[in-house]
């Protein structure tokens, strides 16, 4: 007998562990199985791909040649293996189908692969630009115009943030597609309730349990301008021979980062954790967040920060100043400005008032951001784009 429910399929470049990535994870584990069938395709060697093959009546699939760089052959062949997948999913069902793309890559090879495989309803997520990672206007002007292609085969656009919607229709990447902003969410309560205190947290951690402590969680890659962060430790750490610094991730420029950390020296003293799984754990060890990326779709980080009660220092860039007003409910910096990063830091540390008025005005931040809300805001919008006509597709 054939399954009458809409088929919804997601695809991703990686399941790294990262905001975007999470929240497409959380989304596929949530959505009501009795109104949906879900699929999940990805690139492979993530992070969280053990995680999601665990998930319970979720068909997730690898899609081998489906990576970061740009290789036009390579992703040719992604783009024939997705058109294969979606086409095996929908198989000779009547019911109709949605593809749900994320991030760049993905965004744009799964867009065009539901059109060629006849998909109707088509989602793409805007988790920030790719064009940003590309030094060469001429390589921006590129990705810019294959948005553009790609959202003539869109029906909605979703963006994680303000800022976000506001580039796009800048620079005419949404075509005719109807846009909408629903937040990336996770579990707040988890952030605001961790199960450990500051004491604990750096016990864990092998923190000095009086000593100033400032951390970050990133992906290393130059998004998040890890070399930055470092840059800032050995500044704060001059004046400060105390001071701590913790860095959560991982990625394409640990060895570029260990390279920098030895260039420096104990000027740094920054410790490098790799990727954690407790990270709502280790937030409440930290004295403040220290945010350097150079852009952003809306780093989540940031907002699992302010539910810890961490007062944030941050880039000011696109989905930042969604949430963090300079001086009102964090500090902002531009990007690269490594003293005036070291400035806001020592600032908070210093200014014990502050640092508590900071983060109190920050403190109702979070609620916009439940994952509850976020999944029943994606169920509304699959239910109204499928109730605009009865066909498949």
């Amino acid at each position: 007998m054939t399954d009458p429910r809409p088929l919804v399929v997601h695809v991703v470049t990686r399941l790294e562990l990262g905001g975007a990535q999470q929240g497409t994870l959380d989304t596929c584990r949530r959505l009501d199985r009795s109104r949906f069938r879900v699929a999940l395709l990805a690139g492979p060697d993530g992070r969280l791909d053990s995680e999601a093959a665990r998930v319970a009546d979720l068909d997730f699939r690898l899609v081998a040649a489906l990576d970061r760089p740009v290789r036009p052959w390579r992703d040719y062949r992604a783009y024939r293996t997705l058109v294969e997948h979606l086409r095996d999913l929908r198989g000779e069902s009547a019911a109709p189908t949605i593809v749900h793309t994320h991030s760049s890559k993905a965004g744009v090879l799964g867009r065009l692969a539901a059109h060629e495989a006849g998909v109707r309803h088509v989602v793409h997520t805007v988790h920030g630009f790719g064009h940003a990672a590309f030094r060469s206007s001429g390589l921006r002007r590129i990705a810019c115009a294959a948005e553009r292609t790609a959202a003539r085969r869109t029906s909605h656009v979703v963006c994680v943030s303000e800022a976000n919607r506001a580039e796009g229709e800048r620079r005419r990447l949404f075509g005719d597609a109807e846009v909408s902003v629903i937040r990336s969410g996770f579990d707040v309560e988890r952030f605001r309730r961790p199960g450990v205190d500051r004491r604990e947290a750096r016990r864990r951690l092998g923190l000095p349990v009086d000593a100033p402590v400032v951390g970050t969680v990133a992906c290393l890659k130059p998004q998040k301008d890890p070399v930055s962060f470092l840059r800032t430790a050995a500044a704060v750490r001059r004046n400060d021979k105390e001071a701590r610094f913790v860095l959560v991730g991982d990625g394409a420029l640990r060895e570029r980062l260990r390279f920098e950390a030895d260039r420096l020296g104990d000027a740094a003293a920054v410790d490098l954790l790799g990727w954690r799984d407790d990270v709502a754990e280790i937030l409440p060890a930290l004295d403040v967040f220290l945010l350097t990326s150079r852009w952003e779709g809306l780093p989540r980080a940031v907002v699992q920060a302010m539910a810890a009660g961490i007062p944030v220092v941050a880039s000011a860039v696109d989905g930042v100043l969604d949430v963090i007003e300079d001086d009102e409910t964090g500090l902002l910096v531009d990007p690269g400005d490594v003293p005036g990063f070291a400035r806001a830091v020592r600032r908070l540390l210093d200014d014990r008032t502050t640092s508590v008025r900071l983060t109190r005005a920050a403190a109702a931040i979070p609620d916009a951001f439940g994952v509850d809300e976020m999944v029943d805001r994606i169920e509304q919008l699959y239910e109204r784009m499928l109730g605009t006509d009865g066909a498949a597709g």
